[in-house]
């Protein structure tokens, strides 16, 4: 569902009132979180709390065994971008009545693997016959209720770093469109699969404020939810975004998904762009993804720990803004 539809139906839901509930729905956060202390005989002051979400999404990639594995990742990156770390996984499946064996095989063992990587059980799941293909999972994790990097946390003075590199989005319609080789679009295809538990581990290792994954909102949407939950501007240095390759030649040239189109449209009141800058790369900007990395919200002074964290477990480092008291606009392109 696009941003601006999905927060027209959240709009004046109340929340439940339940103080075990520590991240809801309301803030646009990547998960709910609520804490264990004090339920079913557990001691009242512990600190441990369930990370709940759940993804599923038709094929971005023709390759069975990928799609399996990028809806698992996909699925997965919402506890890491809360801190926490997964712990079982629902399966949730649609397979089209038509649909090759073979190919069904494979979306599972790309899904379940992924999921075994992670460390996650799955302990069960949903299957329906379905006019075209959905997978994904329904993620339970677990992660400290001191250590939350909710979307509320963000600090003006913060640094942003990125973890995967941007335009999943324009290569997978390049990939739809036949305009890109399978050789060409894999590397896109690996980044999509690859898990961000190892971005979450830097990131917990030196206490980040906030976090949040770019997935479907794009870059522009998940940053407007880091920058409205914590009433402050998040600004992104738009040159400084790293990109996967070839993904800003297809933006010039028109190949973008609709998601980007229905991102822009609903973020246009609250995003400003410099003028000047390269119109693909803030198509980019507002492109959707599929389990792209975490955009992380750091404390100056603990932006080279960050650094040398991502580094030492082989994660992208990238610096693309910085956190800002609140201004006209949620989030600034410049």
């Amino acid at each position: 569902m696009p941003i601006g539809q999905l927060a027209h139906v959240l709009r004046g839901l109340q929340g439940q009132g339940d103080g075990r509930m520590l991240v809801g729905p309301e803030t646009f956060d990547d998960a709910g979180v609520v804490g264990l202390g004090g339920v079913e005989g557990l001691p009242a002051d512990l600190n441990l709390a369930l990370v709940q979400t759940v993804d599923y999404f038709p094929p971005v990639v023709d390759d069975p065994y990928y799609y399996g594995a990028i809806a698992a990742a996909n699925s997965l990156s919402d506890v890491y971008a809360m801190g926490g770390r997964p712990f079982t996984a629902l399966n949730l499946a649609g397979i089209p009545k038509d649909f090759a064996p073979e190919w069904t095989a494979e979306i599972f063992r790309g899904g379940f693997e992924k999921c075994r990587e992670a460390g996650a059980m799955v302990v069960g799941g949903h299957t329906i016959q379905s006019a075209e293909a959905l997978f994904g999972f329904a993620i339970t994790g677990f992660v400290d209720r001191r250590a939350v990097t909710a979307n509320t946390g963000a600090q003006a003075g913060d640094l942003l770093y990125l973890t995967k590199r941007l335009g999943t989005g324009a290569l997978t319609t390049a990939g739809k469109q036949a305009k890109i080789a399978w050789s060409e679009l894999l590397p896109a295809a690996r980044q999509m699969a690859e898990l961000n538990d190892r971005g979450a581990a830097a990131m917990n290792a030196v206490r980040a404020h906030a976090a949040t994954d770019i997935t479907g909102f794009g870059l522009a949407g998940h940053a407007r939810n880091i920058a409205r939950g914590s009433e402050v501007t998040l600004a992104i240095e738009l040159g400084r975004v790293p990109l996967l390759e070839r993904a800003l030649e297809f933006a010039r040239a028109g190949v973008i998904s609709g998601g980007s189109k229905k991102n822009r449209a609903a973020l246009e009141d609250v995003v400003s762009v410099r003028a000047g800058l390269d119109a693909a790369l803030v198509v980019l900007g507002f492109e959707a993804e599929t389990s792209g990395g975490l955009l992380v919200c750091v404390p100056r002074a603990r932006a080279k720990a960050l650094e040398t964290e991502l580094a030492a477990r082989d994660v992208l480092v990238a610096c693309v803004g910085e956190v800002r008291p609140r201004g006209t606009a949620l989030v600034e392109f410049e």
